[in-house]
């Protein structure tokens, strides 16, 4: 029997980002911006004064070799939802 091989670090399955703040207090606090992702422009609701870099993003997606499923869906608005920015639903069409 050998010895077992040296332990090699094994890289992230997804990239991770600067976490994201979407905290807030009112409705003014939450606006919708370009996070980016693997693919390239992606909107969230965030806090008006979060700091995003979508460049930054990309770059790490392309250092890691990741890619992700193109397309969103649109935000038309945001709302502060027990100190959390998320879209507003939006209302369903009636047939």
């Amino acid at each position: 029997m050998s010895d077992p091989l040296p332990a090699q670090r094994v890289p992230d399955a997804v990239p991770t980002p600067a976490r994201l703040d979407v905290s807030c207090k009112s409705n003014a606090d939450c606006v919708v911006k370009d996070v980016g992702n693997c693919c390239g422009y992606y909107p969230r609701c965030v806090n008006v004064n979060a700091k995003v870099d979508p460049k930054a993003v990309q770059a790490q997606c392309a250092r890691s070799g990741m890619a992700s499923v193109c397309g969103f869906r649109t935000i038309e608005g945001c709302e502060c939802v027990q100190g959390e920015c998320r879209d507003k639903p939006t209302p369903l069409e009636v047939q």
